[in-house]
């Protein structure tokens, strides 16, 4: 199932409430300022922050 960008100008990151990133070749959101990863699971977006990972130093 594919992701659906519209969603991205009304979801927001759950920590700091700031805009994501859609990164298409990882298949997640990114969130710069928390530097969180949040996973998309059959074209959902899981937005848990115990379930986000720290962002690489070369993302």
């Amino acid at each position: 199932m594919a992701f659906d960008h519209k969603l991205l100008e009304i979801i927001a990151c759950p920590v700091c409430k700031g805009k994501l990133e859609y990164d298409r070749d990882g298949q997640r959101l990114i969130c710069r300022a928390d530097r969180l990863v949040y996973s998309i699971d059959e074209g959902i977006p899981v937005l848990l922050e115990d379930r986000a990972t720290p962002l690489e130093s070369n993302d």
